[in-house]
């Protein structure tokens, strides 16, 4: 893992808080802790926001709208599009607006990653199973290789997140999985622990194994 290769990339850390995101607060209390690292580590952040426009242009396909007819996620004209004030973007941080579920779809985040010469994406984000899923599928089509922080990633209940976790973990073949301080440890050149997966497939669940399946998501030491 090259450092000079590598981008941090933040789906949707953003205020909104409609659909009660699960541990929120403890992600958003972590991703501040480590922020300052990966820019000593000369590591660019890019953060992305989820906006649904009030007058109702590109919406997604039946979006929930509130009584006026205007949406209920993501609001334009409200404070809930606005990263944490924690791990607010500081100055020359780009943020990235997008008006469907992947970061990747019709915006410029896939330019500027090329033009940074990245190869490897550090993901993490809101919600598991949406904006940080459709993400991570579409950075592995473009070839980037990810690497996913599993305890800055959230969503709405821990069924949605295990299962969304899992799939990421079954089909994204060359994703490699972290709790974020074993992913410092490896940039520093310690041992670390990390999940990767063996081949396709590999972590076959049913909903009695499920917890038993993610668990291994706890990965093992590396040198």
């Amino acid at each position: 893992m090259d450092k000079t290769k590598t981008a941090v990339v933040l789906i949707d850390m953003q205020k909104e808080s409609s659909f009660g995101i699960a541990d929120v607060d403890q992600v958003i209390e972590k991703a501040a802790h480590y922020l300052p690292y990966f820019r000593e580590q000369g590591i660019p952040i890019i953060y992305t926001r989820q906006i649904n426009r009030a007058d109702g242009t590109g919406l997604s396909n039946e979006e929930p709208l509130n009584e006026k007819g205007e949406p209920i996620y993501y609001h334009d004209g409200t404070d809930q599009i606005e990263i944490f004030d924690e791990i607010a973007p500081q100055k020359g941080e780009p943020v990235i607006d997008k008006y469907r579920w992947s970061s990747f779809h019709e915006t410029s985040l896939d330019l500027m990653l090329r033009s940074l010469n990245v190869t490897d994406v550090v993901m993490a984000g809101f919600v598991t199973d949406g904006c940080l899923m459709t993400s991570v599928f579409d950075a592995y089509f473009r070839n980037y290789k990810v690497h996913l922080l599993k305890d800055l990633i959230a969503t709405t209940n821990e069924g949605a997140h295990m299962s969304a976790m899992l799939i990421m973990a079954n089909w994204v073949y060359d994703m490699e999985v972290y709790d974020t301080e074993e992913l410092v440890k490896k940039m520093n050149g310690e041992t670390y622990r990390s999940w990767k997966g063996a081949g396709a497939d590999t972590l076959q669940f049913t909903p009695e194994t499920m917890r038993e399946q993610y668990n291994q998501l706890k990965g093992v030491e590396k040198t």
